[in-house]
């Protein structure tokens, strides 16, 4: 099983465009932006505010379509120009802001996609929620309301619930933004030991780039708006991780070399803010 999951998920984004507003402002958003993402890899983005990741991250869900180029997902293309993406299964974003419903159970939450879409009857999806929930730590909460658990808790929530339809592609942007530091490390410890139980793709978007370097196999760090790719780091630090590696030799150079081609960005989106201005 493990060897058919790690096969899944393999994204090429080939000279990609977006614009938005074509036919009026001409907003150029995305500019000539190529990734070639490995099946099971971690790959973080990471750049200035506003310069193009969510577009991207968007554009592979299946949410709005790309002005140029290709994007394919395990060989087969997604979209183009002419041809527009459709949302899938295969695709599950978790969104900044959490999407869990207020007046299910953790339980209901978790059931709700498979069930609604037919793909598994109430007690089919009732016994893998069960199950998947034991494993993240989630057992003991399933019949509470999202209202009654931590921040970090629904956040496990909604990724086992994403995770419910085994996708090949499993799309996180800036999930964990709003947390506190402690919260953050609880998480990330969990988020790893998904990945590296499952080895489903992780397309993960964030600002902090000890998140970055801390979760990814790889981190794109990319351009002022209209976004390209400037470099990528290769993240060699031996998996599984934990919270040690922060203090290793290789992390700290990772990290330097982060901040200071990212640094380079942001200076170039400030003073381009302030032009507009």
């Amino acid at each position: 099983m493990t060897q058919e999951r790690t096969a899944r998920g393999q994204i090429s984004i080939r000279n990609v465009v977006k614009v938005y507003d074509p036919d009026g402002a001409r907003v150029l958003a995305v500019d000539n932006c190529s990734m070639e993402i490995a099946a099971g890899e971690f790959c973080v983005l990471v750049g200035p505010s506003g310069c193009g990741k969510t577009t991207l991250l968007n554009a592979i869900a299946g949410f709005h379509g790309i002005s140029g180029g290709e994007i394919h997902l395990d060989g087969e293309l997604l979209c183009t120009k002419e041809r527009t993406p459709v949302p899938g299964s295969d695709r599950i974003v978790v969104f900044q802001n959490g999407a869990l419903f207020p007046w299910f159970t953790v339980l209901d939450n978790v059931t709700f996609g498979p069930v609604i879409q037919g793909k598994m009857s109430k007690k089919e999806a009732e016994e893998k929620a069960h199950y998947m929930m034991g494993q993240m730590g989630l057992k003991n909460i399933a019949y509470n309301y999202p209202s009654e658990i931590s921040s970090g808790m629904r956040r496990r929530v909604e990724i086992a619930r994403a995770m419910m339809n085994d996708p090949r592609v499993l799309l996180l942007d800036e999930p964990f933004r709003a947390m506190d530091a402690l919260t953050k490390t609880v998480v990330h410890q969990f988020l790893l030991e998904v990945y590296d139980r499952n080895k489903t793709t992780i397309f993960f978007i964030t600002h902090d780039l000890d998140e970055a370097i801390f979760l990814g196999s790889k981190v794109y760090i990319m351009t002022t708006r209209p976004a390209t790719i400037k470099k990528v780091l290769d993240v060699n630090i031996p998996r599984p991780r934990d919270y040690r590696v922060l203090s290793s030799p290789d992390y700290q150079r990772l990290r330097d070399e982060c901040i200071a081609t990212v640094h380079e960005e942001a200076v170039k989106a400030f003073k381009a803010g302030e032009r507009e201005m």
